[in-house]
């Protein structure tokens, strides 16, 4: 899949070294999730497809939730910082994190974009992830929730044929329901492949251009929002370096 870490190739990278791979990444998110404790920070792992919308989720978010929630981002893309030059247009500080040939964003870089002090003071940080249904949803960022970006154009298989992505997810929010009347989806045969690999499905249906259903998020960000501590005031930022 990837040349960064060989996931999904049994000849490039050996089970014993993923193994190493993933606790090593598990020791740094456990890191992160320590980090976003003490800062009040509620984290999000925003994946999906590339062209799932998950920018435009969050330009229309920070419309709605600016005034009273300072958010930040991190994206990763392959090349270029267009979803970051979007966000900061948007009002949103965001750090890009360009992968090169990785599939997926790791917690390692996570860490260290953190040092960026556009992204101190945050009460919300939504980690955008490479465009992929499937390593993203492998790696422990430290994140609180997995919200998962699924278009209406990508059909209604998609739970089905990346069913690994869907079980480690809190949340879908399934985007540009503008478009349905130009397609030939099946909302309830939708539903019902979420469900059948969801653990506890939440599904969230919206636009991000006519605002339908964006009403249920904001209230799913304001109440996780307000159930955070406050953060420990010992911590003057949370990119503070060690370990």
């Amino acid at each position: 899949m990837c040349e960064y870490c060989g996931c999904g190739d049994p000849h490039r990278v050996s089970v014993d070294l993923r193994g190493e791979i993933l606790a090593a990444n598990d020791r740094q998110a456990a890191h992160n999730r320590e980090h976003f404790a003490a800062h009040g920070v509620l984290a999000i792992n925003l994946m999906g497809s590339p062209g799932s919308g998950k920018t435009a989720v969050l330009e229309a978010t920070a419309a709605a939730l600016g005034s009273r929630a300072r958010i930040a981002a991190i994206t990763g893309d392959l090349e270029t910082e267009r979803d970051a030059e979007r966000l900061r247009a948007a009002g949103i500080p965001a750090r890009a994190i360009t992968t090169g040939s990785a599939c997926h964003l790791d917690a390692g870089m996570i860490h260290e974009a953190l040092h960026d002090e556009a992204l101190h003071g945050a009460s919300l940080l939504v980690i955008e992830n490479v465009g992929n249904l499937v390593c993203p949803a492998v790696y422990d960022l430290g994140q609180d929730f997995n919200v998962v970006a699924l278009a209406v154009t990508e059909g209604e298989d998609k739970p089905l044929k990346y069913p690994v992505m869907f079980r480690k997810a809190d949340l879908v929010l399934v985007t540009k329901t503008d478009l349905l009347p130009h397609l030939g989806l099946s909302l309830e045969l939708l539903d019902d492949a979420i469900a059948r690999v969801m653990p506890a499905p939440a599904v969230f249906r919206v636009s991000a251009r006519t605002g339908e259903g964006m009403d249920r998020w904001f209230a799913w960000l304001d109440a996780h929002l307000a159930s955070r501590p406050g953060p420990d005031r010992a911590h003057a930022a949370f990119g503070h370096r060690h370990g």
